[in-house]
């Protein structure tokens, strides 16, 4: 667990948690942010043959250390790009199956992967309003794996959304293929506490693996509805290798 005496910061165990799922030759549909450090720091340690895309219609950039973008359509995230194309073209390759894996990030998240980006509270009469889906349904919806990233508190782990942003596996069993979302579906949850899948026939949320330093109860009290847990394994610690090639990004 990161903490006073940890050598690295909760963002750096973030990224390269996620980084690590990972493989090389596939295809990243990555964000701004944790999604798009933790395809670098992959491409630059792991998988030197994953290919990154940005939703604003970038194929294949090349982002430089120290220059890491802060929107879609900023041309640091175009450098040496394989191919420019625009947004629409981006969410067509998606539907075509191009894309290996996604990332998406939330305020809720629910036991099956359902996510709330767009509000709290009532639906009439919300106390906060969010972002809204931007493309992360099209990406929860048409990718082939998806990686949800997110920092594990209470608040945001919760037993019923206020709002369906994006679809998970829904509910129980099939509940996904039924709806009409034939392939797909969140494979891993990963926080700053543990790394979560979902369980092949209920699709519940359970316990994979433990952060270092991080007890199964501490997970179950930051979670707002019941996990499964059978002997969940641990996460190796960020390597020095890991910590110098993340911070060189920066």
């Amino acid at each position: 667990m990161t903490g006073p005496a940890s050598p690295w910061t909760r963002d750096e165990l973030l990224a390269v948690s996620a980084s690590r799922l990972l493989r090389d030759g596939k295809v990243v549909f990555a964000g701004v942010g944790t999604p798009l450090v933790a395809s670098i720091l992959a491409r630059s340690t792991h998988a030197p043959e994953l290919t990154i895309v940005v939703e604003g219609g970038v194929v294949g950039p090349d982002v430089k250390a120290g220059q890491l973008p802060i929107s879609t359509n900023e041309m640091a995230a175009a450098r040496h790009a394989m191919m420019l194309t625009g947004i629409t073209d981006t969410f067509l390759l998606a539907q075509r199956g191009f894309f290996d894996y996604g990332f998406l990030g939330l305020a809720q998240v629910d036991p099956y992967g359902n996510i709330n980006s767009s509000l709290l509270g009532p639906r009439e009469r919300p106390k906060v309003r969010l972002p809204g889906s931007g493309g992360a349904s099209d990406i929860a919806s048409l990718c082939g794996e998806v990686f949800i990233v997110t920092v594990h508190e209470r608040r945001r782990f919760v037993e019923r959304l206020d709002f369906v942003t994006s679809p998970g596996h829904l509910g129980p069993g099939l509940a996904r293929r039924e709806a009409g979302l034939v392939f797909g579906g969140p494979s891993r949850v990963i926080t700053d506490l543990a790394e979560l899948d979902f369980h092949p026939e209920t699709r519940r949320m359970r316990v994979r693996a433990l952060q270092p330093g991080v007890s199964l109860a501490l997970v179950r009290e930051r979670t707002g509805f019941e996990l499964e847990a059978s002997r969940p394994g641990a996460l190796a610690p960020p390597t020095e290798a890991e910590l110098s090639a993340l911070r060189a990004l920066r």
